[in-house]
């Protein structure tokens, strides 16, 4: 997509610090790291979100995950990782291409785990959501 930043790195507009590439995703270094080794994985058509994608891509992608993964720990060695993406602007989305934030986690890094994003149960009981469904 035009303007996209991500599509720009994929078609070799902007330089990156790749990880990983194949014939659908790229992984590369995040500029602005949050952790050393913070990597962004990315499919390399436009999709705004997961949804976006077709389960053959969708499944490429989260293999690529655990690839990247295995790279970072052969070279980093970190004690854990957190691994996610923001999906819409209430989610924190602010590329509208998907991408995978890869965290690699050390000991007394300072950051917090997956429940340290939100505290919010809605105002429903657990029974109450399971009914919507």
């Amino acid at each position: 997509m035009q303007g996209c930043i991500f599509c720009k790195i994929v078609n070799g507009e902007i330089p990156n610090y790749t990880i990983h590439e194949d014939a659908h995703v790229l992984a590369f270094l995040d500029i602005n790291p949050h952790a050393k080794g913070h990597t962004v994985l990315i499919p390399k058509v436009h999709a705004e979100n997961l949804f976006d994608l077709n389960k053959e891509l969708s499944k490429d992608l989260f293999l690529s995950i655990e690839i990247v993964m295995e790279k970072i720990e052969l070279v980093l060695h970190p004690d854990g990782f957190n691994v996610g993406w923001n999906h819409g602007e209430a989610g924190g989305q602010e590329v509208s291409h998907l991408h995978i934030h890869i965290l690699p986690r050390f000991e007394n890094d300072g950051g917090g785990n997956v429940h340290s994003i939100v505290n919010n149960d809605g105002g429903m009981s657990v029974e109450e959501v399971i009914k919507l469904f």
